[in-house]
């Protein structure tokens, strides 16, 4: 079998210090399966799924990876890579009923794996809510109903409670822009709405939501650290055009300052309605200042660069992809310096920024297993080299990253794309459900132990 290759990371650098967290990261629909088991209700996802033309090949996280049948293996799977930590996300509807009530199963099943990790020295990132709303909620009207954020908040209540003592650290929702832009704007994700003014409301509610849990967690388990997960875009001018430039400006401040203005500053960014005059959401008195409590972690994800230019309108769209820049299965540029620019931009922008933690990076290629066995995979350890170097330059600067998530552990659902796209540095065979540690896997795993022998460095 040919040689593996290295994950080649400077022994001065802070990414190759034991202190900052390494982990692998996943979420709840993407890999449970057992959708109709103990209880657990029905998602918006499962929902979705089963529309015609929604998603990729009429593909469903029915069965997935089969994670909630297979959770002791792949503890070990994750206990052998050498990780730190470990990022996973609660199913909602696996854990309440209807009315409210816990369910039992449900709970066990997440109280069973917590401890399983803890067991093996593991550290835990929770997440309540990666994308899985109970459909009895969508029912109501979604996160588009202020309800909802009340809901969630119970939800948060019962888990914090429930799994006390077991998490390291708790993260209220991930990617809220997903859920509203994708779910509500465009209906690229569940639940599949196309209504900008529902769009603008969802956000706001899911980040009620998240200031209202964060008061229950710090309530129910203090000793956990107590953040929210987003996404983040780096975006570049077509041309060098006043109208170019404006365009990828406005595009920056829909995809970062739309999140990060209320959470950190406690206000929306009044450009974003230049794009979308008449959405603004009915803000509540009090409603900013429960959306902007104070975090102990801020998780930023990040994969991509785009290239915009304007519509004419005084807005932005894509612009025709170049073949002259790298990019994944999914299309998407690779580009480093963009996870610098954003950790170094975040830091100036918003002063009282917590500790930051990269809580999902990572690519998607078309692997399969070779004839030898193995799964190569040579750009994504690339790729996983450059990001990380990214995040030291970033702490360089004086940025204060504290550790970094790979998404993802295994090839998983991915959404609207189905089985096609593989982002895990472990392959599935979705027929067979066998795991194969993929070349980047066993890279990665190298360079853990290596960090781990290695003699501590003289910095400086």
């Amino acid at each position: 079998m040919p040689a593996v290759p290295a994950l080649n990371i400077p022994a001065t650098s802070a990414i190759a210090q034991p202190e900052f967290l390494m982990g692998v990261a996943t979420a709840s629909y993407q890999i449970e399966g057992a959708a109709d088991e103990d209880g657990r209700l029905q998602s918006i996802w499962d929902t979705y799924c089963i529309e015609p033309g929604r998603v990729l090949h009429g593909d469903t996280g029915d069965v997935a990876c089969d994670h909630y049948h297979r959770w002791q293996a792949d503890v070990d799977m994750i206990a052998g890579l050498g990780v730190d930590a470990y990022r996973l996300s609660i199913a909602w509807p696996r854990v309440m009923d209807e009315k409210g009530n816990p369910n039992a199963k449900g709970i066990s099943f997440y109280k069973n794996l917590l401890d399983a990790l803890k067991a093996k020295g593991i550290q835990t990132y929770v997440t309540l809510y990666h994308w899985d709303l109970p459909q009895h909620w969508q029912d109501k009207g979604g996160w588009a109903n202020r309800e909802t954020a009340y809901a969630f908040a119970e939800y948060a209540d019962l888990m914090s409670r429930e799994l006390a003592g077991k998490v390291t650290a708790w993260a209220t929702l991930n990617e809220p822009w997903c859920s509203a832009f994708l779910g509500y704007g465009i209906g690229r994700h569940a639940p599949g709405v196309t209504d900008l003014r529902q769009t603008t409301q969802a956000l706001h509610h899911l980040l009620l939501g998240h200031g209202l849990a964060l008061a229950k967690i710090q309530a129910n388990d203090p000793q956990a650290m107590r953040g929210i997960v987003c996404n983040t875009g780096v975006f570049g001018p077509r041309t060098d055009s006043a109208a170019d430039q404006d365009a990828s400006y406005l595009a920056y401040v829909q995809q970062n300052h739309w999140v990060f203005d209320p959470l950190m500053l406690g206000t929306y960014p009044q450009d974003l309605f230049r794009l979308w005059p008449g959405c603004e959401p009915l803000v509540l008195a009090g409603d900013m200042e429960i959306i902007s409590t104070k975090m102990d972690f801020l998780g930023i994800n990040y994969y991509f660069r785009a290239e915009v230019e304007s519509d004419g309108k005084g807005g932005f769209q894509e612009a025709p992809h170049s073949d002259k820049v790298e990019r994944t299965q999914m299309g998407w540029e690779v580009y480093p310096q963009g996870l610098t620019d954003l950790l170094v931009d975040f830091d100036a922008r918003y002063p009282d920024m917590p500790p930051v933690y990269i809580t999902e990076n990572g690519m998607a290629s078309d692997d399969s297993v070779g004839t030898d066995g193995g799964v190569a995979d040579p750009q994504r350890i690339r790729f996983l080299e450059r990001h990380l170097m990214a995040v030291d330059t970033a702490i360089k600067s004086g940025v204060d990253v504290r550790g970094y998530f790979i998404w993802s552990l295994m090839d998983n659902f991915e959404w609207a794309y189905g089985y096609e796209r593989r982002f895990g540095i472990t392959h599935v065979d979705y027929t067979t459900q066998v795991r194969t540690p993929k070349h980047s896997s066993l890279a990665v795993q190298a360079f853990l132990q290596q960090r781990k022998e290695r003699p501590r460095p003289a910095l400086g």
